[in-house]
């Protein structure tokens, strides 16, 4: 039997209008799982496809329904996209959005954006990663985390409680926003030109650094440990992007570095801070990631 709702222009109009009002928060779910803003746009767009012809007459709450779909959608993709991120040359990292332009990425906290923390959230399981998303971004009850994954409260609790453990064991006490930018200014001043012995100073000791570029030539394809190495690479950048013009703007919640040469995005540098200096540094160059910021910063200003 078809069960589908007729698609008057009426009903269409209603579930159209339901349906963006939940947009931001579809989407802020599926990024945070797959780490991905094409991925999750692909998720949102399934999603819509699926109200479309759902019988929406028998929909008590849409938003326990769309985010129920959201939610199980992404675990699907993020279960195929693990056997991919496996075959990346390099390290993988989450593509970085700007949320300052783009409400898309929505939460009722600003919990699990951070690159940093995004890419502890892929070492994971995909229901870990899920549950923990929406408990701590989204203040979602355990109940209803329950019947959106279909697990028991009992084991919901133990999935988000050992989700934020492992969190926990890797992720540094951050330092304030003033701390945070006043080395990101620093850095930027050292990499500009360059300076091996200025980048130093303002790198902890056990600093690392990834660089995902996918197989590109001249890009690191592993991590980078330690102060003395991460200053040199990073001082490389000069020579890799001559003609680069280095300039701070938001991803992911935090301040970072976007590097653009000939008018072009060529690279996007975030960091996290501790006590000690700089002890993480993710440089984001892959073209595709690239583009998917800009079209994240370009979304809601209309900027070409």
């Amino acid at each position: 039997m078809d069960e589908r709702q007729p698609l008057t222009d009426d009903s269409l109009r209603a579930a159209a209008e339901a349906f963006e009002r939940l947009r931001p928060r579809l989407f802020g779910i599926a990024y945070r799982v797959l780490g991905s803003v094409s991925e999750a746009e692909d998720v949102v767009q399934d999603v819509w496809v699926r109200w479309q012809g759902t019988d929406r007459g028998a929909v008590l709450d849409p938003g326990a329904y769309l985010a129920k779909a959201a939610t199980r959608l992404a675990v699907n993709v993020a279960r195929s996209a693990r056997v991919r991120h496996e075959a990346y040359v390099g390290p993988w990292l989450p593509e970085p959005v700007d949320p300052s332009v783009d409400p898309q990425v929505g939460a009722e906290r600003g919990e699990a954006l951070e690159l940093a923390v995004l890419l502890v959230l892929q070492r994971l399981n995909p229901v870990e990663r899920a549950a923990y998303v929406l408990r701590e971004a989204f203040a979602y009850a355990y109940d209803e985390i329950a019947g959106i994954l279909e697990l028991s409260q009992a084991n919901t609790r133990q999935i988000v409680s050992r989700a934020r453990k492992r969190l926990a064991a890797e992720r540094r006490a951050p330092v304030d926003s003033a701390q945070h930018r006043r080395l990101l200014d620093a850095f930027v001043a050292a990499a500009r030109h360059g300076d091996v012995a200025a980048l130093e100073d303002v790198l902890s000791a056990d600093v690392v650094a990834y660089a995902d570029g996918n197989g590109m030539r001249g890009v690191a394809r592993l991590r980078v440990d330690g102060a003395p190495r991460v200053a040199r690479v990073s001082a490389f950048a000069r020579k890799f992007f001559p003609r680069a013009v280095y300039g701070v703007v938001e991803a992911n919640g935090r301040p970072a570095v976007l590097l653009v040469q000939d008018g072009a995005a060529v690279a996007l540098v975030s960091v996290t801070v501790g006590p000690d200096g700089i002890d993480g540094l993710y440089w984001v160059l892959a073209p595709d990631k690239l583009r998917a910021y800009e079209r994240s910063a370009h979304r809601l200003t209309g900027r070409p």
